[in-house]
């Protein structure tokens, strides 16, 4: 005797070798041997065999008619067995059987299986949205199969072309186009970056990089909504110095200035200008939405995207020439020894006489140290205030700027870069870092004092943190230290210095400590300065890259991190090296540039040879 049987959703056949009253023990056709429990029986039968059995009921079920079988059955359930005999009008044979069973448990949108070997036919109007949604799933499969064919010959479909920036920056797995992709670049073996930009989707690796950013940090559209012009404050009061600013020959939103006015012999008055967007418009206003949303300027090595747009800037910034609203910090200090006597706080409007750009003042860093003159406009004053910067550092006791760091500067002209080092704590950034840091730290101090809400910066055990409340920052070694001297170009300056104004007009402060507004603002600037700082590095990796296929590299000094890790000397990019032989933290190399991809961002080395230590120095790339 022979069973057809169902075992873990599957029907098998097996000749039986021996009975249990609750078991049977077959064989299978391949000759494995297994226990069939006496519930698992669909049917037995003497003829034909197990295999003939299979084979011939598979043909039968292809035979038959899903439609006919599903209006043949009844409203109840039934067994296999009684639609096989309805069906063929006798007795059925274990062949037509059989094939009737296989075919009711191929269709289940027709045939709601209630047991083994039992059915009941699924209502008319259940049926009629299954088949929908089934026809609609085939043609999207049609589709998928479609566009991925289209793919694979680096032909871009329509519908695709218009989701190229979801598709390669935020893709969703749930849609045809996502799925096409995908098996496109399974089948072709390339990302979708390398395949859409042999669709002729990407206009340049660096477009790619680019659109990134502002796919994912401006979503609606890099432009400005609509908004009032700052207006300055009709009472304030004019200053009565001459101001200058100290910036490079890039920055457009210039944010502060100093004045030197000597009051007697043994006395100046040296003066820290802050631009003040915040006497300009008010909080809740639309240029106050656009800055909130925005939270800081976004710097890119051939471009910038400014918090606030360009009629504010022009209204605000301490342009040379212009009358600008200003919070000044006075400083009391001693002609003899720079140390400060005093210092007192104003909003008032400063003419700025001149903006100074460190590209043209560089000299002076080596003739403020030397004692030499250099003949150059605001030279005694710039000298006055690197002196007073000397005194401010030995009294904190911190380094401004840490030992050894370089800034890099990226200059990009019709598609070349140059890429220039520069050596940073030299005379003319210590005496802005330490007056800035002064400016800070006395403000934050005085927002504490008068119990005025703000936003700090801390350090502890090497952290850096965002805090609502006045806490040391050790390593500026100062005991509280509030951002206010960046209000063009930081949120958090911004809102410090509406509390700041303020405090200082003897006025309520907009912003309480546990103002939902103050807190949200500085959870939303810490991601923001997060994300923003990983794309400008990202940026800054594409074009160094640019620069070693610009310049036919083939082969450049790296400095050993850690294993095979390794920095590129003279350029800000990092890359592993596989085949770097063990070496100490700190060990010169000289690799060889094997290969460039521009779309990954990655490089690829190989060890040439272990060099002797750095020169100090030695010019960089395009310097």
């Amino acid at each position: 005797m022979n069973l057809l049987y169902e075992e873990e959703g599957d029907f098998k056949v097996g000749a039986v070798l021996a009975h249990a009253p609750a078991s049977f023990q077959v064989e299978s056709p391949h000759g494995r041997r297994s226990k069939v429990k006496a519930a698992q029986v669909l049917l037995s039968f003497e003829r034909p065999t197990g295999a003939e059995l299979l084979a011939g009921a598979d043909s039968f079920a292809k035979d038959l008619d899903t439609d006919f079988l599903w209006q043949c059955s009844g409203e109840g359930e039934f067994s296999f067995q009684d639609l096989a005999r309805d069906y063929v009008g006798r007795e059925p044979t274990p062949t037509e059987s059989a094939g009737v069973l296989m075919k009711l448990h191929a269709v289940p949108m027709y045939f709601y299986r209630r047991g083994r070997g039992r059915y009941q036919k699924a209502p008319e109007a259940t049926l009629k949205l299954a088949l929908a949604g089934a026809e609609k799933k085939k043609r999207q499969l049609e589709s998928i199969a479609q566009w991925a064919a289209q793919l694979q010959r680096f032909e871009c479909p329509p519908k695709i072309a218009r989701l190229r920036d979801e598709l390669l920056y935020a893709p969703d797995r749930n849609k045809l186009e996502t799925k096409a992709l995908e098996q496109a670049c399974a089948a072709s073996g390339l990302a979708v970056p390398q395949l859409f930009e042999r669709c002729g989707l990407l206009a340049s690796a660096h477009d790619y990089h680019l659109n990134r950013f502002l796919y994912e940090i401006f979503p609606a559209g890099a432009g400005y909504p609509a908004h009032e012009a700052p207006a300055m404050p009709s009472d304030l009061p004019l200053a009565e110095v001459l101001a200058f600013s100290l910036d490079d020959s890039g920055t457009t939103e210039i944010d502060d200035a100093f004045s030197v006015t000597r009051v007697s012999e043994d006395e100046l008055r040296i003066g820290i200008h802050i631009a003040a967007p915040a006497l300009t418009f008010a909080p809740g206003s639309a240029l106050d939405a656009i800055a909130r949303d925005r939270l800081s300027t976004a710097y890119m090595p051939d471009r910038k995207f400014t918090m606030l747009p360009e009629d504010a800037i022009a209204a605000c910034s301490l342009d040379a020439g212009e009358v600008r609203a200003t919070v000044s910090l006075y400083l009391n200090v001693s002609a003899a020894d720079g140390a400060v006597r005093g210092h007192h706080t104003r909003l008032e409007r400063l003419r700025v006489a001149a903006n100074l750009r460190h590209q043209a003042y560089g000299a002076l860093n080596e003739g403020f140290e030397s004692g030499a003159a250099c003949g150059l406009p605001y030279e005694d004053e710039l000298r006055q205030l690197w002196r007073i910067a000397l005194v401010l550092e030995a009294r904190r006791g911190r380094p401004s700027i840490p030992a050894h760091a370089v800034d890099y500067t990226f200059r990009v002209e019709a598609g070349r870069v140059s890429i220039e080092t520069r050596r940073r704590g030299a005379p003319l950034d210590k005496l802005v870092a330490e007056l800035m840091i002064l400016a800070n730290s006395t403000w934050g101090e005085l927002l504490a004092e008068r119990d005025v809400a703000a936003i700090y910066r801390a350090q502890a055990v090497g952290k850096v943190r965002l805090s609502v409340h006045p806490e040391a920052h050790e390593g500026l070694g100062v005991s509280c230290y509030a951002w206010l001297t960046s209000p063009l170009r930081r949120y958090v300056d911004l809102l410090n210095q509406w509390q700041l104004a303020a405090a200082v007009q003897g006025r309520r402060a907009p912003l309480s400590r546990s103002s939902e507004a103050l807190l949200t603002a500085m959870r939303a600037f810490e991601l923001t300065a997060t994300r923003l700082d990983e794309h400008q590095r990202a940026l800054e990796q594409f074009w160094c890259l640019r620069w070693l296929q610009q310049e036919a590299v083939a082969d450049l000094e790296a400095v050993v991190l850690r294993e095979n890790l390794v920095r590129f000397e003279r350029l800000p990019l990092v890359t592993r090296v596989p085949s770097l032989p063990g070496l100490e933290a700190g060990t010169r190399v000289r690799l060889a540039i094997a290969a460039v991809d521009l779309l990954e961002r990655t490089v690829t080395c190989t060890w040439r040879e272990t060099l002797p230590a750095a020169l100090e120095d030695a010019p960089g790339p395009g310097a």
